[in-house]
């Protein structure tokens, strides 16, 4: 299996090879977004703790890929070692195989978290796996942002949390990112929420969007 992935890494052109098996079609994904410290990953934990829903991160997904040693693993680690971007595909195929597994396992409802990260992703993922319910996004404007990440950066100890790369990184959320959302606001199923608030008066609004959805406290 690795050879397929690693052609794809290395920009040779093919595919990666499906997954044996299939997103289950009554299977519910909410695509999580919002800009670098929103707090996606907080409200993330809560709507897990509440709603029962399982969660993937194409970050995690990747890093444990490489954490796994596989042939595919070092492809990635080498790929983004040299700073480069991994193909969509190769993201979207682990995601795949991670949702299609919980299928299996009887799991129905699904946080993706931080992706799509541009229009080519989400048209390519509805494609390969299974449209959308509901796009989740949380909206703070940058200069909260940015002391949310600079009071951050004095205990994470992350590269990324300082100001001139917060500015970057808030510039390709404007850029790749916001187009994602507009495509879903003409289709109907972006919930926006202000993410300026304390932890837990987001939560009291992403409560009403799961009410408003479908989705009751498991």
């Amino acid at each position: 299996m690795g050879c397929f992935f690693s052609k794809v890494v290395k920009g040779e052109g093919d595919e990666p090879k499906e997954p044996s098996v299939e997103v289950a079609s009554d299977a519910q994904i909410i695509f999580v977004l919002g800009g670098p410290g929103s707090g996606k990953g907080t409200q993330c934990d809560l709507i897990i703790e509440k709603y029962g829903f399982s969660h993937y991160s194409a970050g995690d997904l990747l890093r444990a890929e490489v954490a796994s040693g596989s042939e595919m693993g070092k492809d990635l680690e080498a790929t983004m070692k040299e700073g480069k971007l991994v193909a969509s595909s190769v993201t979207i195929a682990l995601l795949k195989k991670a949702i299609a597994n919980a299928c299996e396992a009887g799991k129905r409802k699904f946080l993706v978290d931080g992706f799509p990260r541009a229009l080519d992703q989400a048209e390519e993922f509805e494609g390969k796996v299974l449209p959308c319910k509901l796009v989740l996004f949380f909206s703070c404007p940058m200069k909260v942002l940015q002391k949310r990440l600079l009071k951050r950066a004095k205990t994470s100890g992350r590269a990324d949390d300082n100001k001139e790369t917060i500015q970057k990184r808030f510039d390709t959320f404007l850029n790749t990112s916001m187009p994602v959302i507009d495509h879903y606001e003409k289709l109907g199923k972006v919930a926006k929420v202000s993410a300026e608030p304390a932890p837990e008066k987001v939560f009291k609004e992403v409560e009403k969007v799961m009410k408003a959805n479908g989705f009751a406290p498991v």
